[in-house]
């Protein structure tokens, strides 16, 4: 034990500056005194050896406000495996404090950050079963490694994560794994710098805080929520940690549909360096591109310019919006040696990768790593009514460019129509993308017979105007409006009929409501 006292850290911030001093040292005295049955007033005398300002990186805005604690413990035991209520907490904890330390020689104490549902749980079991374990991403910060240092020497760590909204909070203590690199990803799939924490013991306390907080604002170099491998489906590429590439696509042509939409072309050259044939990729899957070589910069602190940069890896996954040319895929379903296929994707503009893309001379050369292709094979509509286990109407909701699986597999479908094989298209989009609408009614004869738009945003002008009667000319209904549930209800008869969902996260968790008892499939892209 060091001279004066045992060890102490401790941690003084203010979420609504996003001001942080960390503060190490030893406790000299400490006293409790009980006041109240059940209730001690805890003093604690802090001699301060070490101190020091951190940046505000990682901190999310909050309003604090004092509130009188009225603690309830709900776990009993180590507390192991975690109550549903533990685990509701992680799915929305955007913070939590975790201390280490440098085996007797020194404490700290320090926040991490990012956003709701940051912190995944690897597994929730008793001891006997593996017990429960924790995993969550390190991001870049001021390579002093402070906290990572301490693990590396002493993997003991110590847990707070509050819940701001409703003075819950969990206790935890357990042993962290530093996982790098390839270890990393193989656990958190893009993920550079990984921690997971086994847990030992956790408590679980019912209004335990003296505060509430509301948030205000999150931090700008917050990224993406990373999931974990075990819950990503297994054929999604993103799983797979390897960045070997099985194939080049170099981009050949650009065509600006709206002022936020591009389809671009590229022709594919399968990889030696794999020494395995590439399978050719079905109607409706996605590509996985890396476009790391052109766009990361390396290591910095802070960039305030581009912020999220920071812990990105600059991997994207694109729908393939036209099916493969069949002269170019051989009998066993390979792309055969001597092709070169072209691969079309239909984005909006959202990021740097589709801004690179989109402010890219095409007449210079652009070649982007290919890592693979995926995509659910229940969400591929059948294309003969004779097929075992189908239903007899495929009712496709997309909104925007959630459009393109149908895009890839809309002739097909179409051609193979038969009276009891029926296909229904629900299109949402808005009145600045109906140029979208145009271009792929075109593109699929017949698709507009099928297809209900229902036209929202601002107000529509002259030139919409004029594009709604081409619409109208294709055969589809246009309804200026947002779709309902009624809308999705209608279609079919419930008995036989399959739902197809593709569209933002937001307006898929009100379809999956709308449509709940349904047979339904949807597209996820939250990795």
């Amino acid at each position: 034990m060091p001279e004066g006292g045992k060890l102490m850290a401790g941690l003084s911030i203010d979420p609504e500056t996003r001001d942080r001093v960390k503060l190490a040292g030893v406790m000299a005295v400490g006293t409790a005194t009980n006041t109240t049955p059940g209730v001690a007033d805890l003093q604690l005398a802090f001699r301060v050896g070490e101190a020091l300002g951190n940046c505000p990186k990682y901190i999310n805005k909050k309003r604090i406000y004092p509130r009188v604690p009225a603690p309830r413990l709900a776990s009993e035991g180590t507390g192991v495996p975690l109550p549903q209520a533990a685990i509701e907490l992680l799915d929305k904890a955007d913070s939590f404090f975790i201390a280490s330390k440098h085996g007797s020689k020194s404490m700290d104490v320090n926040i991490r950050g990012g956003p709701p549902g940051f912190v995944r749980v690897l597994r929730n079991t008793d001891e006997g079963a593996g017990g429960a374990a924790l995993v969550y991403p390190e991001y870049s910060g001021n390579r002093l490694y402070q906290t990572l240092g301490n693990m590396h020497n002493d993997p003991a760590v110590g847990m707070v994560v509050p819940d701001f909204e409703t003075g819950d909070v969990l206790y935890l203590t357990g042993n962290a794994a530093i996982l790098v690199g390839e270890v990393a990803a193989a656990v958190m799939p893009h993920a550079k710098l990984a921690i997971r924490v086994e847990i030992v013991e956790a408590r679980f306390v019912h209004e335990g805080l003296s505060f509430r907080g509301e948030a205000i604002d999150y931090s700008p170099y917050t990224p993406a929520v990373r999931r974990l491998a075990c819950e990503k489906r297994p054929d999604d590429p993103a799983v797979d940690s390897s960045r070997d590439a099985i194939a080049t696509a170099k981009l050949v042509t650009r065509e600006k549909l709206t002022s936020t939409i591009s389809r671009y072309v590229f022709k594919l050259t399968p990889s030696d360096s794999t020494g395995k044939r590439l399978k050719a990729w079905q109607p409706g899957q996605h590509v996985t591109l890396d476009f790391s070589e052109e766009l990361d910069l390396g290591y910095s602190h802070m960039r305030d310019d581009d912020p999220q940069s920071l812990n990105d890896d600059f991997v994207r996954t694109f729908t393939v919006s036209r099916p493969i040319d069949t002269e170019a895929v051989d009998e066993q379903g390979y792309i055969k040696s001597d092709a070169e296929p072209e691969l079309e994707i239909t984005v909006r503009r959202h990021g740097p990768a589709t801004a690179l893309l989109e402010r890219w001379n095409v007449r210079a050369p652009l070649q982007i790593p290919v890592l693979g292709f995926g995509g659910a094979e229940g969400f591929r509509l059948p294309i003969k009514g004779s097929e075992i286990g189908t239903r007899n109407t495929s009712v496709f909701v997309a909104a925007g460019v959630g459009i393109t699986p149908l895009m890839a597999q809309g002739a097909a479908v179409l051609q193979n129509t038969r009276e009891r094989n029926e296909l229904k298209v629900l299109w949402s989009l808005k009145g600045t993308d109906i140029p979208l609408a145009v271009d792929v009614l075109k593109r699929i004869p017949g698709l507009g017979n099928a297809t209900k738009l229902f036209v929202t945003g601002k107000k529509i002008g002259e030139e919409e105007r004029a594009l709604i009667s081409t619409i109208y000319g294709l055969g589809a209904e246009v309804l200026e409006r947002r779709i309902g549930a009624s809308d999705v209800l209608a279609e079919g008869d419930k008995r036989n009929r399959k739902y197809y969902l593709c569209a933002g996260p937001e307006m898929t968790r009100e379809l999956l409501k709308w449509t709940e008892g349904e047979e339904v499939a949807y597209e996820s892209f939250e990795y």
